[in-house]
């Protein structure tokens, strides 16, 4: 599907992130000169078409204070991962969970699920409770600890 000017205009305004406002979509509205009720409806068109995936936040994690972020990785039988991913993806400590493919034999891991921290004891304690879920499906586990922050970003459209 083709954007418009005014699609265009406002993926353009709302691909760096949303205004930090007590009502961003109006923020947003008053800088394409439209209410913030036409940035919510068009926003909310173009994820029914599929134009964007999300609207979500992305928090910084280490200026929170959550400066032990570590991706656990689980070695998990493969008839019971689909079912015990889905717990582990909704423990409160877990950002996102998902599948892999296994590369034996240099790397069992099917399951991965990123941890957050304010120290190395916080992951652990977390992947603990993972261990603790998984009981006898999981064979093995890591922690791989993250040592810079990559930064993150959304669409962006190319200047015309």
């Amino acid at each position: 599907m083709a954007l418009d000017a005014f699609d265009r205009a406002l993926v353009a305004a709302t691909q760096g992130g949303l205004p930090l406002v007590a009502r961003p979509y109006e923020a947003v509205g008053a800088m394409l000169g439209v209410p913030g009720a036409r940035v919510r409806e068009r926003l909310g068109q173009m994820l029914d078409q599929g134009l964007i995936r999300r609207i979500g936040a992305v928090p910084h994690h280490v200026k929170l204070g959550f400066v032990a972020n570590g991706m656990s990785v689980w070695d998990v039988d493969d008839l019971q991962v689909d079912e015990l991913g889905e717990r582990v993806g909704a423990l409160s400590g877990v950002s996102h969970c998902y599948r892999r493919p296994r590369h034996l034999p240099l790397w069992p891991y099917n399951l991965f699920a990123m941890l957050h921290g304010r120290s190395p004891a916080e992951v652990q304690a977390q992947a603990a409770e993972i261990a603790a879920l998984l009981g006898p499906a999981c064979r093995q586990h890591d922690i791989l600890y993250s040592t810079a922050v990559l930064k993150k970003t959304g669409l962006r459209l190319k200047e015309v």
